[in-house]
């Protein structure tokens, strides 16, 4: 009988350290992400991340694409990129940092499921949702949408229509250069006439609008959307020509996690990943994932149909002169 219990004693420890060496192993990739999107949106993509990929220990540090850009432009100096996965919405970053050869190129498993808004698409990056820019406008003091980009040129809205500094805001920035490319400067020029303002960064004048201090601005969808469902009197419209910004996801070229990455970057782009973005008020890029009706935002066809067509490299090369070109108009 004792002999037994040692034997027995023996077998539940062996099976005690197989069950914690199984588990050391299955937890043994290691993740990190870069990401200026929103802790909402990460954190549950964290959660269910880990949930189908347990042997993954993903981690993520978010900040605006400004500071995440001289974050990674500091580590690569000093020789140490900490990151293996960036993901931010500033789309012209990372034609540059592909530019200097530090991404790795990898094609989505379900490629053939994506809507792709990229030209030139290589895997260098991939889109995980489509941002739109629409007219955010106070529901308390405008009863009627504006339908047009020219409703804003309105009286109604003299002295109260505002769109965030595009030095401060990289969204604000391509926005302003579709408008420009699209109706011209005069279009600019009509704004500031009728009192348009700049504010500061696109969080601002969404505020400002909320509060009535505007009645209508220039507004990112989620940050408008956020800001209803915490009770404010606010609508988004979409004129005809669409403001649609893709974010894309990207891995870092000599990452040690490349398995990791992948399996994260094949995630986001899933069903279930791509749920969870729209869930959180977001467009997919995925047709079969609907938005919830509450978020009243375009189906993602429509939306790319409707978009203004971007030319990344031109916008990049014009930013310093159209950035001038608009301040110089706002300030006058």
């Amino acid at each position: 009988m004792k002999g037994y219990r040692i034997h027995r004693l023996l077998q539940l420890s062996c099976f005690a350290l197989a069950s914690l060496v199984g588990f050391a192993v299955q937890a043994e990739e290691k993740l990190y992400v870069y990401t200026s999107m929103k802790e909402s949106l990460i954190g549950e993509l964290k959660k269910a991340f880990a949930a189908k990929h347990p042997e993954v220990k993903m981690d993520y540090h978010t900040a605006g694409a400004g500071k995440l850009m001289a974050k990674i432009a500091a580590e690569l100096e000093s020789g140490k990129l900490l990151a293996d996965i960036l993901w931010t919405s500033e789309v012209p970053d990372f034609y540059q940092i592909k530019a200097q050869g530090v991404l790795q190129p990898y094609v989505p498993k379900e490629i053939k499921a994506l809507e792709n808004p990229l030209p030139d698409y290589d895997g260098s990056f991939t889109a995980v949702r489509l941002g739109t820019l629409g007219i955010a406008y106070n529901t308390r003091l405008v009863k009627e949408a504006p339908k047009t980009w020219a409703d804003v040129q309105k009286p109604l809205f003299k002295g109260a229509f505002g769109i965030a500094n595009p030095a401060l805001s990289g969204t604000a920035y391509m926005s302003i250069s579709l408008l420009v490319k699209t109706f011209g400067w005069p279009y600019i020029e009509g704004l500031r006439a009728n009192g348009a303002r700049m504010g500061k960064g696109s969080g601002q004048v969404i505020d400002d609008t909320a509060s009535g201090d505007l009645l209508a601005c220039l507004a990112v969808d989620y940050i408008t959307l956020d800001k209803m469902d915490k009770g404010a009197t606010l609508a988004l419209a979409y004129p005809p020509e669409m403001l649609v910004i893709p974010s894309p996801i990207a891995i870092f070229k000599g990452s040690q996690n490349t398995v990791a990455a992948r399996k994260f970057v094949d995630f986001v782009l899933s069903r279930e990943g791509q749920t969870i973005v729209a869930n959180e008020g977001a467009l997919p890029v995925r047709t079969d994932v609907k938005v919830p009706d509450r978020f009243h935002l375009p189906p993602v066809s429509d939306a790319l149909k409707r978009a203004i067509k971007i030319d990344y490299k031109q916008l990049m090369a014009e930013k310093e002169a159209t950035i001038k070109k608009f301040t110089a108009i706002m300030q006058n």
